[in-house]
């Protein structure tokens, strides 16, 4: 079996979202625990672990231009700000509300941010897809009421700040190879999380012990940041291939896992997590989840016919070490 699945960005995305929308379900319970109800920590300790992108310089890094350090350092930093908006809005509203309004904002702000900067700011033949996807979050903001003055701003500052770092990523990666580019990002990142030790108030946030810490919740933490880590380290893989707002845009998938995932958890566990499925809104969300389905099947089918189309074909050559040797240089990546 090859590993020709590497190269397809949607692919990617879709299998980065799911890992981060499992991980978001349990985020939100734990959000609820005394010992991770401290945000700043929460944000800290989640930055701090991007170190481990350094491990990835052995496979191909090589120094960049001082444009993209700049682009991919000061990316890393504004990752950081967007992750602390992204949690607080998680932590000030319902998982599956939160999840999808990011859903409709954070895409869109991506492909305004894109217009002007990238070539292809929804990538290839992918509208109707993208409107799909981005109809589903915003269905979601119009299914229940919210809390629009508590959430709000912290879901339109996450959404720009994302939306300024998947396209500030994708100018790296079309300067360089991801290797290089997103080792850099992760650098900037660690950075950034050290940074927040320098204020002594948020430094004895950040250490203080809670007071009923207990052991499994701890260990089950630091799995569930294991796969947040393994989905965004995907998501910016699937930028370095496609669309950054089709990538975005397919943050819907994470609201289909949040609703399925709350929608359990609420109906066996409603100590653990509970959250709102009266008949409108469940029947908003339902909606809402046909239309990111349907997204993704538009996607999906985009890709497939934009694989054949740039496949290349098959010629027949009287010398087939010329043909061989005319390959391989064809293969070179560029300086």
């Amino acid at each position: 079996m090859g590993f020709g699945f590497i190269h397809n960005g949607i692919f990617l995305a879709i299998i980065a979202h799911s890992l981060i929308g499992v991980s978001l379900v349990w985020d939100k319970v734990l959000l609820r625990r005394p010992e991770t109800r401290n945000l700043l920590s929460y944000v800290f300790w989640l930055g701090f672990i991007s170190v481990f992108g350094l491990l990835l310089m052995p496979f191909g890094f090589h120094m960049l231009s001082l444009t993209a350090i700049i682009l991919a350092f000061a990316a890393g930093l504004l990752h950081l700000v967007a992750n602390f908006f992204y949690y607080a809005a998680l932590k000030a509203g319902e998982a599956s509300q939160t999840l999808a309004i990011m859903g409709g904002f954070s895409p869109v702000a991506t492909a305004l941010i894109a217009i002007g900067l990238l070539r292809h700011p929804l990538g290839r033949g992918s509208l109707l897809g993208f409107v799909l996807l981005v109809g589903g979050g915003f269905l979601m903001f119009f299914s229940e009421k919210l809390n629009y003055r508590e959430m709000l701003p912290s879901i339109l500052i996450a959404s720009v700040s994302f939306g300024l770092v998947n396209v500030m990523q994708r100018l790296v990666f079309d300067a360089t190879n991801f290797v290089s580019g997103y080792v850099v990002f992760t650098f900037g990142t660690f950075v950034g999380t050290l940074a927040l030790l320098i204020r002594p108030s948020w430094r004895a946030q950040i250490f203080a012990s809670p007071e009923k810490a207990e052991p499994r919740n701890r260990f089950w933490y630091f799995v569930n940041r294991f796969m947040a880590g393994v989905g965004s380290f995907l998501i910016f893989l699937a930028i370095s291939e496609t669309s950054p707002a089709l990538v975005e845009a397919i943050t819907g998938l994470r609201y289909v896992i949040i609703f399925l995932g709350a929608y359990g958890i609420t109906k066996l566990h409603s100590d653990w997590l509970r959250e709102d499925f009266s008949g409108p809104v469940l029947l908003g969300k339902t909606a809402a989840t046909a239309l990111v389905v349907a997204g993704l099947v538009v996607l999906g089918l985009n890709s497939e016919e934009e694989s054949k189309v740039t496949q290349t074909p098959v010629i027949q050559v009287r010398n087939p070490g010329v043909a061989t040797a005319t390959a391989t240089l064809l293969r070179l990546p560029p300086e």
